[in-house]
C-alpha cells in the first residue's frame, strides 16, 4: 500500500474536519476522493503530504509514519493544488528549473527531464514566456509538469482540471494515464467532474469528515443507483400503464428500475412499448447524490 490511513482525526476548535477516517490506496492505483467543499478533503491531503499534523490516528505514506519523519517521504509526492503554486512573474522554464533545484536536479539531468516533460505536456511554444501571459490551461499544464518533474511515486491532484477546456483536460489525463502505465504512478484525485471519478480504480466518498461510502465505481453504482430506461416515441398515457414513477426527458420518458434484471422483466411484460428504448446504468453523479444528499457541482 502506498497510503494507509487508520482512524484519522483532525479538529479545528469544535469543528471535526476529519472524524475517524480510514482507507488505503494501493501502489499504481487511480484513487478518487470525493466530497463537497468542507467535507475534509483538503485537510486529509495536507496530512498525507506532511504539511499538517493530525490530532489522532495513523498515516503511512510509502511505508513511512507521517507523524514522525514526513521529510523522508515528501520527495516521493507530487502535488497539483486547486490554486496554482507557480510564480507568475517567472517563465514556465524558470518555474521548472527552480523546482528541479529543490530535488538536486541540475545540468544534463535537468535538460533531459525538461525535454521529456516539455513533450509530455506540449510546453515548447510557451516555455520561455512569463506565466502571467499564459492562458489558464497553459498554466495548468506547467503546474502538472512542475509536480511531476522529480518523478514522484504519488501524484495528488486537487481538482486539477476545473475550468479547463475539453482539449486541455484530455491532454492532462492522457499524460497522467501514460505515466501510470509506464512508471506505475499512483494518482490520488479530488474532482468535481464525475466522469473523471468514474474512471478511477477505487472511490471514497467523504461527508462531514466521515467516510460515507467506498468501492469501485461499478460497485457504487450497483449499490446506490438503479438502471434507467428511456422510452422514445411513446405516449405518456401508455407510460403510465407501467405503474412506475417516470420523468419527461425532452420528447422521451425516463423510468428508474432497481437493476438490469428488473429492466428485462419490464420489457418482457410490455414489449409493445419498447420498440425504441435504451437502458443505462446510474452514473457517479447519482451515486454521490444518493450517498450525501448533495450534488457535488452545486456546492
Amino acid at each position: 500500500m502506498i497510503i494507509e490511513i487508520e482512524h484519522l482525526k483532525k479538529s479545528y476548535g469544535e469543528v471535526k474536519a476529519v472524524d475517524d477516517l480510514s482507507f488505503k490506496v494501493r501502489e499504481g492505483e487511480f484513487f478518487a476522493f470525493l466530497g463537497v467543499n468542507g467535507a475534509g478533503k483538503s485537510t486529509t491531503i495536507n496530512i498525507i503530504n506532511g504539511t499538517l499534523k493530525q490530532d489522532g490516528g495513523e498515516v503511512y505514506v510509502c511505508g513511512e509514519d507521517m507523524s514522525r519523519r514526513p521529510e523522508r517521504v515528501q520527495g516521493q509526492i507530487g502535488i497539483v493544488f486547486q490554486n496554482s503554486a507557480l510564480d507568475k512573474r517567472l517563465s514556465a522554464y524558470d518555474n521548472l528549473k527552480s523546482r528541479a533545484a529543490l530535488y538536486g536536479i541540475f545540468g544534463a539531468q535537468f535538460r533531459e527531464r525538461l525535454a521529456e516533460i516539455t513533450e509530455m505536456f506540449a510546453l515548447k511554444d510557451f516555455l520561455r514566456r512569463p506565466l502571467i501571459k499564459l492562458s489558464g490551461g497553459q498554466r495548468r499544464r506547467v503546474d502538472l509538469a512542475r509536480a511531476l518533474f522529480h518523478r514522484p511515486k504519488l501524484l495528488i491532484l486537487d481538482e486539477p482540471t476545473t475550468g479547463l477546456d475539453p482539449q486541455t483536460r484530455a491532454m492532462v489525463w492522457n499524460a497522467v494515464e501514460d505515466l501510470r502505465k509506464r512508471e506505475g504512478l499512483t494518482v490520488f484525485l479530488t474532482t468535481h467532474y464525475m466522469e473523471e471519478a468514474a474512471a478511477a480504480d477505487y472511490v471514497v466518498i467523504l461527508d462531514s469528515g466521515k467516510k460515507a461510502a467506498e468501492g469501485t465505481p461499478l460497485e457504487l453504482k450497483n449499490r446506490y443507483t438503479g438502471d434507467f430506461i428511456t422510452l422514445y416515441h411513446v405516449r405518456e398515457e401508455d407510460v403510465k400503464t407501467l405503474g412506475l414513477p417516470y420523468e419527461k426527458a425532452g420528447e422521451a420518458y425516463r423510468i428508474e428500475v432497481k437493476d438490469t434484471a428488473a429492466a428485462t422483466e419490464l420489457i418482457l411484460r410490455a414489449p409493445a412499448l419498447f420498440s425504441d428504448y435504451e437502458v443505462v446504468k446510474g452514473n457517479m453523479d447519482a451515486v454521490f447524490l444518493n450517498v450525501t444528499g448533495k450534488r457535488l457541482q452545486e456546492v
